[in-house]
């Protein structure tokens, strides 16, 4: 299956969604509210990137997201 590359906009969207997912895991745990608010700040982070247009902080922020896991 051949799929469409995705710019980095949309990676940044995409990774977002897959971070607000697995949010909920890390606020249901005591030792999670600390990983949970650092991934608020990503999110809000990569969102003020796309907002303004800042190719580099875009790049940044979806590394940054890039880097949770459940």
């Amino acid at each position: 299956m051949i799929t469409k590359p995705e710019n980095i906009i949309e990676g940044i969207q995409r990774q977002c969604d897959r971070v607000r997912e697995i949010l909920p895991l890390y606020d249901e745990i005591p030792t999670g509210v600390f990983a949970a608010t650092m991934m608020r700040n990503s999110i809000k982070a990569a969102e003020a990137a796309i907002a303004s247009g800042d190719v580099l902080a875009m790049i940044a922020a979806y590394k940054d997201l890039e880097g949770y896991e459940a």
